[in-house]
């Protein structure tokens, strides 16, 4: 019999790589530029230090933080194509969420309570469902709060020696993604947290302040290790302090609760305070912290609404359980709830006793291994096709791109910023870009000259002439659109339902 976790295992790998959900995960076109870079690192065997794919910036020091998740991302690519890429993207996401459930059970959890956390959670997460570096940071973020939860709550010191094993994972969470600061911010949660107990709290608090000041540092200089050194903090910090640019990416906005990936963080959010609030044992104040921290931080930015949700089942649904526990048991709780109660804890406990007992797993390898085999295949499985991810023309330029590649066409092409990876993917090194969205490579004086073009502001015309740019790349029907095509000089050498391809007369 399969387990549980080998369930969701298999439904989220196969159900996010297969069919159309498949192409879910390129909704985004970095994607494509993370796969080149890779590739470019594979055959120059070195981590790139300059832009290579804009005309604007080529030559200009760019920061590629995520190198070693590319590198990963373009040797997928090259040996199993974009089915490859979704199928690893997938794989990722469906770790993360049998991890997760994994130790919220470990943790004292009911199964029951933590499967239909999960499913919020997975609402939540959806909303940041692509194949780009971020999720590995979604996998580390759990493993690093899992390590250093249980490290120092640990009662015997040689439990409490399993903190040292976060400089260890900083050394690869540096290289694979920009996330890794996340870490440093749990550090300090509990470092506070540690730094008050001893003051204010339990007088066998301070045991655990040592110990981890040591590992901050050690996992500190560990984020050095990596191929721009300091001035990847500092680069990382000048980006994520540039108003502008947070202002405007969309993905750094609030979330907006109208929506159902948002609607389901609120849940998750009102369910953690009923469950702090009918705690039968007072809460670690770090864990209080780290619920906080995530609240704000999901509050905050929608591309953190993910790592807030699993960290925030972690924290509560043990806690969750023990309260539904004790009221399935209480005379002054309603009789029908009390049943209610009473049923998801008699199910829940027999379930996890059964799921405690499978350690084989078959069907989690077999499933990982049937999704490869048909990867390795062109995305067949026999003669059925399992896998088919392509990016979507109706989203991206892929007919005027398919234009331009055979025309031969190279001088840099003017187009929107979510296009450029798309266009990188498909026309590096024929064609170089004019911008893209590597936000930070270009800078926010950078991206007011390029809102003057994409809004039709002043002076629009004369941005694209310091540039030197002669072949533009838009939306049909766009305002940009529209007004190029009745502009003197400018003519529309292809149009179909997604894009119109202008290009500057003499």
């Amino acid at each position: 019999m399969p387990s549980v976790t080998d369930l969701l295992f298999i439904t989220l790998l196969l159900g996010l790589s297969c069919g159309a959900l498949g192409r879910l995960l390129l909704r985004d076109a970095d994607t494509g530029w993370h796969i080149r870079n890779g590739e470019q690192i594979l055959l120059m065997r070195t981590v790139p230090r300059t832009d290579a794919f804009s005309s604007t910036m080529g030559g200009q020091p760019w920061y590629a933080w995520e190198w070693l998740c590319d590198l990963l991302l373009g040797a997928v690519h090259r040996t199993l194509g974009l089915n490859g890429v979704v199928f690893y993207a997938a794989a990722i996401i469906a770790s993360t969420f049998v991890l997760t459930c994994h130790l919220a059970l470990r943790r004292g959890a009911n199964l029951m309570v933590t499967l239909f956390l999960l499913v919020l959670v997975l609402g939540a997460s959806a909303v940041h469902f692509l194949a780009r570096p971020h999720l590995v940071s979604w996998l580390f973020s759990v493993i690093w709060f899992e390590v250093l939860d249980s490290a120092t709550s640990a009662s015997r010191a040689k439990e409490s020696r399993r903190l040292y094993w976060l400089p260890v994972l900083m050394l690869f969470w540096v290289n694979l993604h920009g996330g890794f600061l996340f870490g440093f911010i749990l550090l300090t949660l509990y470092l506070a947290a540690a730094l008050f107990e001893r003051f204010f709290g339990h007088p066998d608090g301070s045991a655990s302040v040592r110990p981890l000041v040591v590992v901050s540092l050690l996992s500190l200089l560990a984020s050095f290790v990596n191929p721009y050194g300091y001035k990847l903090h500092v680069h990382i910090y000048r980006y994520l302090s540039d108003r502008f640019l947070m202002n405007r990416i969309s993905e750094f906005l609030s979330p907006n609760f109208h929506n159902a990936a948002q609607q389901c963080f609120a849940i998750l959010l009102l369910i953690a305070i009923v469950a702090l609030a009918s705690a039968r044992r007072r809460p670690r104040f770090a864990q209080l912290l780290v619920v906080l921290a995530c609240a704000y931080s999901g509050l905050y930015a929608t591309r953190n609404l993910p790592v807030s949700s699993f960290l925030i089942l972690l924290v509560i649904a043990p806690i969750l359980s023990e309260a539904i526990a004790h009221a399935a048991q209480e005379e002054a709780v309603l009789p029908w709830l009390r049943r209610l109660f009473g049923g998801v804890q008699g199910f829940g406990t027999r379930m996890g006793a059964l799921e405690s007992q499978f350690r084989g797993h078959v069907w989690l390898v077999a499933g990982f291994a049937m999704g490869l085999w048909a990867c390795a295949h062109g995305g067949k499985l026999g003669g059925t096709r399992l896998i088919d991810a392509y990016f979507d023309a109706k989203k991206y330029p892929v007919e005027a791109a398919g234009m331009i590649a055979r025309q031969n066409l190279a001088e840099p092409i003017f187009s929107l910023d979510y296009w450029g990876g798309y266009l990188i993917y498909r026309l590096y090194p024929q064609s170089k870009v004019v911008v893209d969205d590597r936000h930070d490579l270009y800078g926010d004086e950078f991206f007011k000259d390029y809102l003057k073009v994409t809004l039709v502001q002043p002076d629009w015309q004369k941005v694209l002439d310091d540039r030197r740019v002669n072949w533009v790349l838009v939306p049909v029907g766009s305002s940009l659109a529209n007004v190029m095509a009745m502009t003197p000089n400018w003519k529309a050498l292809h149009e179909d339902r997604t894009a119109v391809l202008f290009h500057r007369g003499s």
